[in-house]
């Protein structure tokens, strides 16, 4: 798009819009996650957080391709991630397990939500000054959708295991407290998007693509929870002592 340049003329092709149409649907997926969430319909609120971090991974991929960024996209790109990764999981995870211990359930989804907004805001700074001769493998700070879906990890479980009892609403309280913290530290974690595949190996990555998608539809939470698991060990193995890079935005 385009629609940010004052005084710029002509026609908009339709497929310009594609983009931050599917940015939009991002936020109205969003919105309807809460929505069912104090349903207490929890699964299809999960469901909806996956599908607008599905639409976030693509809308900015789209833009690119077809030549279509512009600032009001980049403005409504942040806007979405912290409503569906900042805002979202934190009212979700209220809803499910914190809402009935008083204040104190609410003083952590406040510091979930302020951490998420403060990672996007930094990140957001930082991406208009981008050090050349960072390490652009990694970022500072757990993204925030990947910080969402770590704060959902207990419900991803309880899914999976619905007879095991719940984690101690104090203990959940202190873990969501405790992925906002990680949003905003300055450990590096690894940024997926810089890994290269050679031609020869490119056929795998396909393959495990399939296999992914495929256990995403036949094992949904424990394929979810197993991914965030193994997030989590990514990012404490990337505080191998000695390891640590220099760190790129983000």
């Amino acid at each position: 798009m385009r629609d940010d340049v004052p005084g710029q003329k002509g026609d908009l092709q339709l497929v310009q819009l594609l983009p931050n149409l599917m940015t939009i649907a991002a936020i109205c997926a969003g919105l309807t996650a809460i929505r069912f969430g104090f349903q207490s319909d929890f699964e299809r609120a999960v469901r909806l957080i996956l599908l607008a971090a599905v639409l976030d991974g693509l809308d900015g991929r789209l833009a690119r391709m077809l030549k279509s960024e512009s600032k009001i996209g980049a403005e409504l790109d942040s806007l979405a991630d912290f409503l569906n990764f900042g805002v979202a999981p934190a009212l979700i995870v209220h809803v499910w397990a914190l809402q009935h211990w008083r204040g104190a359930g609410w003083i952590a989804v406040l510091v979930y939500a302020i951490c998420c907004v403060l990672r996007l805001a930094r990140f957001n700074v930082t991406s208009k000054d981008a050090d050349d001769t960072a390490d652009k493998s990694f970022f500072v700070g757990v993204p925030s959708p990947a910080g969402a879906f770590l704060v959902m990890l207990p419900m991803f479980v309880a899914f999976l295991f619905p007879d095991m009892p719940r984690l101690p609403v104090e203990v959940l309280a202190g873990y969501v407290v405790a992925v906002g913290l990680l949003m905003i530290s300055n450990i590096p974690t690894y940024s997926f998007k810089k890994i290269a595949v050679s031609r020869r190996d490119a056929k795998f990555v396909v393959v495990g693509f399939v296999l992914l998608i495929a256990a995403l539809l036949t094992y949904l939470w424990a394929t979810l929870a197993l991914l965030s698991i193994g997030y989590a060990a990514t990012v404490i193995w990337a505080l191998r002592p000695g390891k640590t890079p220099k760190r790129g935005q983000g």
